[in-house]
């Protein structure tokens, strides 16, 4: 019996729909719980500008090894399956298997160089294979009959050998990817009380004087810098600025912070 098209299309809206959510969510809820409130959140993204909200983003995807590797394998994935579904798997129906193996492995090996040029060759070398794996799970389902090339739907076939059992735990596995650990790494990192980018030591002027302080920056501004102190709990410009090397902020969450 074909599995119902309405079932499939709203898995793979949810998986669209959680990856839209929390790339919008995740800087959000981050400055909050480093800065300690929605008020002092708001005070900083005024001062760095809502349209900057993406460079927080990427802060954390450079800072954070597994949310960069996470987020790197599903997209990796959601764009091989949706274009698969999308006629790619039919065009490559008579393709030599090599060839459109190697086409599918562009993607994973380039996210894994990107990965691990950031964080490290075994963090890259992890991301590469996990995203390799799970795109050849969606080459399998196609090859095997699980998915039809022309609608990209599942047939509905009872699984009736190895590769179609291993395409199937590619797709669950896929898919527990997207709604269950990212969300939850993604979650994690927001509230571990870890600074989203560098932390200085400025002499900050608070409008009633210049005093050394502990500050976030927020942005750029001539010789100095826009940022959060972390002394006043407000936003402050900063000159002779020095680096600390300690982005730790405040406790994570899970430690009653």
């Amino acid at each position: 019996m074909v599995e119902n098209t309405d079932v499939e299309d709203s898995r793979r809206s949810a998986a669209r729909i959680v990856v839209a959510a929390l790339v919008l969510a995740v800087p959000v809820v981050k400055l909050a719980w480093t800065l300690g409130g929605g008020p002092a959140a708001r005070e900083a993204l005024y001062a760095m500008g809502p349209s900057n909200i993406m460079e927080v983003v990427i802060d954390l995807f450079l800072a954070e090894p597994l949310l960069a590797a996470s987020l790197a394998v599903v997209v990796s994935h959601m764009s091989y399956a949706y274009f698969s579904a999308r006629g790619g798997a039919l065009r490559h129906l008579n393709s030599p298997v090599a060839l459109t193996v190697a086409s599918a492995m562009v993607v994973p090996v380039a996210v894994g160089v990107v990965v691990g040029a950031i964080n490290g060759p075994v963090w890259g070398l992890a991301t590469c294979v996990l995203a390799a794996l799970l795109r050849l799970t969606v080459f399998l389902e196609y090859r095997t009959g699980r998915r039809s090339p022309e609608s990209g739907k599942r047939t509905g076939e009872t699984v009736g050998s190895l590769w179609q059992g291993v395409a199937d735990t590619g797709r669950v596995t896929a898919l527990a990817l997207t709604v269950v650990v990212l969300p939850l790494v993604a979650f994690g990192v927001a509230v571990n009380g870890h600074s989203w980018t560098t932390v200085m030591f400025c002499d900050a002027d608070t409008g009633d004087g210049t005093e050394r302080a502990r500050v976030i920056e927020l942005g750029r501004q001539g010789h100095g810098v826009t940022g959060w102190s972390l002394d006043h709990h407000q936003v402050v410009v900063g000159e002779n600025c020095l680096i600390d090397e300690d982005e730790v902020i405040r406790p994570p969450l899970w430690q009653g912070g």
